[in-house]
């Protein structure tokens, strides 16, 4: 009796081991060469992070190359931190009207200390409007000047681009001395906010002065969703505002699917001697899981027309969603693999266990 319980124990010891051991040849024929050429072995795709990663880098360039200038984009899960796409996060991009969100932001603060209320009303003369080659609906509608309430000044700032409301809101705010302070207080150095929309009007050349890395836009919108610096109230104002806005529609979300949360906010500046300065997108996209990922597409410097810019953008945006739809597909299939893995070892185990006490 008691070696057959031993030769039963025993069995179960090597069951188990033989199952890690599988486990762990499984892996090792994974990391094997595909041949006998001595080559160097490569990781599997559809296992590998990394190489799933490279996979996203190399389409996101091949995408890029269609812009025919400078590319930059970012892109973080917000819920972990995790970076999911980079392409020159660290180049300065002209950010153009994707300025309006910090100096927004800003405001927000403003509002919160008590220095101005949503409500106050402030006057807006034919001396604030910007140039006629800039973007203003406050200006085409109100061309004699009007009253606007902060509030709306903010809304027509973020959810239609209007120049004239972001110059408002950055007096406001204090100046761009005041913004850049804000921006500051949230570790954000490579956002760089100097001048106003009616002075680039003026100087197409300051734009440049007035920029953005894609990972320092990242920065802020991760600020905005973890609400550092800005209230839970103002938060909710500042993303509704931006899920609202009418421009950009074949950017971030040009290819996603119908009816997936973006709040973002677009930069666009003129065209040059056949060159477009800058073509932008940043904002945060409700993902089918529930979570968000921060994005930011910026596109400097290019020749194509803007179909193919604001296309660009838009596929750039279509391939990290699906790569992380992908990769959480693939998490739950290991997931259930596993699972499966572990109740067959305990089933084993309760046989194995149940013969020895019949015994």
């Amino acid at each position: 009796m008691k070696q057959l319980s031993l030769v039963l124990l025993s069995t179960l010891v090597f069951a188990t081991l033989l199952s890690a051991c599988a486990q762990t040849s499984s892996k090792s024929q994974a990391r094997s060469p595909a041949d006998e050429t001595g080559s160097k072995p490569q990781p599997s795709r559809s296992a590998n992070p990394d190489a799933r990663t490279d996979l996203l880098y190399k389409q996101i360039t091949e995408i890029a190359a269609a812009a025919k200038g400078r590319v930059g984009v970012s892109a973080v899960l917000l819920e972990d931190g995790e970076t999911l796409a980079s392409l020159n996060p660290h180049d300065h991009f002209p950010m153009q009207s994707v300025y309006k969100l910090p100096i927004s932001m800003a405001v927000m603060q403003s509002v919160e200390a008590g220095r101005i209320k949503l409500g106050d009303k402030v006057s807006i003369s034919k001396s604030d409007f910007i140039g006629r080659a800039a973007h203003s609906p406050i200006r085409d509608k109100f061309p004699r000047g009007t009253s606007l309430a902060v509030g709306e000044l903010l809304r027509y700032a973020l959810v239609e681009s209007d120049g004239t409301a972001s110059d408002v809101l950055m007096r406001l705010a204090g100046g761009a001395a005041a913004v850049q302070t804000y921006l500051a207080g949230l570790g954000i150095k490579e956002m760089i906010v100097l001048d106003t929309e009616q002075a680039f009007t003026q100087d197409h050349s300051l734009q440049f002065r007035n920029y953005a890395t894609p990972e320092a836009a990242v920065i802020l919108l991760r600020a905005l969703y973890e609400r550092r610096g800005i209230s839970e109230a103002s938060q909710t104002l500042v993303l509704k505002l931006m899920t609202e806005s009418t421009t950009g529609p074949k950017r971030l979300k040009g290819l996603l699917p119908a009816g997936t949360p973006v709040a973002h906010k677009t930069g666009t500046s003129g065209t040059e001697e056949g060159i477009t300065a800058a073509t932008n997108d940043i904002g945060i996209i409700t993902l089918p899981n529930g979570k968000h990922l921060a994005i930011a597409v910026f596109v400097a410097d290019s020749p194509a027309d803007e179909a193919t810019r604001e296309g660009v953008i838009a596929k750039i945006s279509q391939a990290i969603v699906i790569s992380v739809n992908e990769r959480r597909a693939e998490t739950r299939k290991q997931k259930a693999e596993s699972g499966k893995q572990t109740a067959g070892r305990k089933r084993t185990s309760l046989t194995l266990q149940e013969s020895h006490f019949r015994i």
